[in-house]
């Protein structure tokens, strides 16, 4: 079933819940946002978007951009994406209006770009992908997600991977003058290689590959596990 209630409504309800938890009174709300360098979220601004109604009789509710978004998040101490999706307070929250509301955390890792979005259903009690073909691509929908939403996973995988290298190397280091050594050296240089084939990975997708540490560049270019060994500039 189709929900009236929009994510406007949602987001108006958790900025005040959210200030509320602070103690936060609205123009304490208006005087953070004009420390983040937006004075024009005034007190009644604050009172539209908290108040108003997103449609029928009643006063209208202001909408908030993705910038004010940003700006009310920091202002709030709250991530903005849990503003709109805000996960253990709600059952559901709206996707489109032309499909059901969904429990938040599903819909966050469609944000967030963790996991394809199932608009469809339910069939059989599923919810399930869009299948049609998109644009002249020949892609099906959810392929032509999958595409787009693949940095998101890749550059996860790389400040995890770049974590473990540089956690390795420390124990080479500390293990020098010890037994054990050789096990930490072998670690060290399993983690390297994770690491090389995730910035190939970064490379084929054609996405900009953080910096690294200097003698990491030297160790992955030395042993030969770079597909392309100028595709990663030292840290400065």
């Amino acid at each position: 079933m189709h929900s009236h209630q929009t994510a406007g409504d949602v987001l108006a309800a958790q900025i005040r819940r959210h200030r509320e938890r602070l103690g936060m009174n609205r123009n304490a709300l208006a005087a953070e946002c004009a420390r983040l360098g937006r004075p024009d979220i005034t007190y009644a601004v604050i009172v539209s978007i908290e108040t108003g109604r997103s449609g029928g009789e009643g006063k209208k509710r202001r909408p908030v951009t993705v910038d004010e978004l940003l700006v009310l998040g920091l202002a709030l101490a709250t991530p903005p994406l849990l503003l709109l999706l805000p996960l253990g307070s709600e059952e559901t929250v709206p996707t489109v209006p032309a499909a059901d509301p969904r429990d938040p955390y599903t819909v966050w890792q469609w944000m967030t770009g963790e996991a394809t979005p199932t608009l469809d259903g339910p069939i059989d009690g599923r919810y399930v992908t869009d299948s049609r073909p998109i644009a002249g691509t020949g892609q099906t929908w959810a392929a032509a997600w999958a595409t787009a939403a693949y940095p998101a996973s890749l550059y996860p995988e790389f400040e995890r991977r770049r974590a473990a290298v540089h956690r390795a190397y420390l124990r080479t280091e500390t293990n020098q003058a010890k037994r054990g050594a050789n096990d930490a050296e072998t670690d060290y240089l399993h983690r390297l290689d994770e690491l090389a084939r995730t910035v190939d990975d970064m490379v084929r997708a054609r996405l900009k590959v953080p910096a690294l540490r200097r003698h990491l560049i030297e160790d992955m270019r030395g042993l030969d596990m770079l597909d392309n060994p100028d595709s990663v500039t030292p840290e400065e």
